[in-house]
């Protein structure tokens, strides 16, 4: 884990669940997702805030390898790292570990940009400083 920057607990809830009594592979996303705006606020960059400036922080590229399902009353953490992919591209380095046995249950790496006011790619100011 010293490979990573955050980290975010969190539980398996019921309803997350499909059929088989396991974490709809969907549904990892959203614990993604979640795990990367907890981040983002954390260091000071408020995901709302640049909305509202016309900046949108996008995905655009979603690599995940399952490698063990979640079930209900599972308690996991969210690990991530955050790096530069290229003038205009940044990755989230994410995986979804078991607290109860430290076992990984995805392993994930998010490609997003940021959007300008014109709807071009360009990083801002403060997330230019974040991947220095």
């Amino acid at each position: 884990m010293s490979e990573y920057t955050f980290s975010l607990e969190m539980d398996v809830r019921d309803y997350e669940c499909d059929i088989q009594g396991i974490v709809n592979n969907a549904v990892y996303q959203n614990y993604l997702e979640h795990a990367r705006h907890e981040y983002l606020k954390q260091v000071g960059i408020d995901f709302v805030e640049l909305a509202r400036k016309g900046i949108n922080l996008v995905v655009v590229r979603a690599e995940l390898d399952y490698k063990m399902p979640l079930i209900s009353g599972d308690k996991f953490r969210v690990d991530l790292k955050m790096e530069r992919e290229s003038r205009i591209k940044f990755a989230f380095y994410q995986d979804i570990v078991r607290l109860s046995d430290e076992k990984t249950m995805v392993k994930g790496k998010i490609i997003g940009t940021a959007l300008n006011t014109r709807g071009r790619p360009e990083i801002p100011d403060e997330l230019n400083r974040l991947l220095e």
